[in-house]
């Protein structure tokens, strides 16, 4: 059975650590940054993890079970 292609854009926007947790961008940081709080906009720069849930079905694009 040949190997499965993953999706590239998947793999651009999740990281994936050594433990298994996929973690992504907060939303809300491409503009309108005018109106947010300096704070807001500085706890923002950090990843968030992502819910399990959600972690199985980008795993699955990922090519990874």
């Amino acid at each position: 059975m040949p190997k499965l292609k993953s999706r590239k854009s998947i793999t651009k926007r999740f990281k994936i650590t050594k433990t298994g947790k996929i973690l992504r961008r907060p939303t809300g940081l491409d503009h309108y940054r005018a109106k947010k709080s300096g704070k807001r906009i500085r706890q923002s720069r950090k990843l968030i993890k992502v819910s399990t849930s959600e972690a199985k079905k980008i795993k699955k694009l990922l090519g990874r079970h």
